[in-house]
């Protein structure tokens, strides 16, 4: 088979929201030869770009969305076994603790930065929702983490993502910082302090290569 239809294939397991068969096409194309990051950012990575603007557009919804999420889950899942198994994690780009914060419910965006973060290089760790400030930074601690990920959907949550730099600059902390959500603005990162804001998946990892000179 040519790579060319194995990126067809993952495009399609995205946009069909398909973990079974994601994680299929990413198992025979790695058996086929193709490198983790060929066929992420060739094929399961423009499914998710699809599906994103697809939403957007109104064109497919809430539901959909997770499920196409949970599918570059299955999909990531097996190509990162692929890179530990082949040594690759020791080249990892920077590691990266990420979380919504406390008070919000929402991981669908940062679901899809997850994924795009791993098939980038990433190594992340999801706090999940509703994270708590201290746990943001002692899981940063622990891990010796690079970069703090912050997710916001509602504007009632926001000040978590400032308590969490406010109390990073109280104790002379060194991690990087990156705010995204629906309400945040490059605006509210400067008006807090954080290293960077994230537009959405695809700038959240330009953000963090630019943080981390990569």
């Amino acid at each position: 088979m040519a790579n060319e239809e194995f990126y067809q294939e993952a495009v399609q397991a995205i946009l069909d929201s398909d973990r079974a068969t994601a994680e299929d096409v990413a198992t025979r194309a790695l058996a086929a030869g193709l490198t983790p990051a060929d066929i992420m950012q060739n094929g399961f990575v423009k499914g998710i770009q699809e599906i994103g603007e697809l939403f957007d557009s109104g064109e497919v919804f809430l539901p959909e969305l997770m499920m196409a999420a949970d599918a570059m889950a299955g999909a990531t899942e097996v190509t990162n076994a692929a890179l530990l198994s082949a040594g690759g994690a020791a080249e990892a780009k920077g590691k990266v603790v990420i979380g919504t914060v406390q008070g919000d419910v929402h991981d669908i965006g940062k679901a899809i930065v997850i994924a795009y973060l791993k098939a980038n290089g990433y190594e992340v760790t999801d706090l999940g929702r509703d994270v708590a400030a201290a746990t943001f930074i002692s899981k940063a601690k622990e891990l010796s983490a690079d970069i703090i990920g912050m997710s916001a959907l509602l504007t009632t949550t926001m000040e978590e993502q400032k308590k969490v730099i406010k109390v990073l600059k109280e104790e002379g902390l060194p991690f990087k910082t990156v705010v995204g959500g629906a309400p945040a603005t490059q605006r509210w990162a400067d008006q807090i302090g954080a290293d960077a804001y994230a537009e959405d998946a695809n700038d959240g990892v330009k953000k963090m290569d630019a943080l981390l000179g990569k």
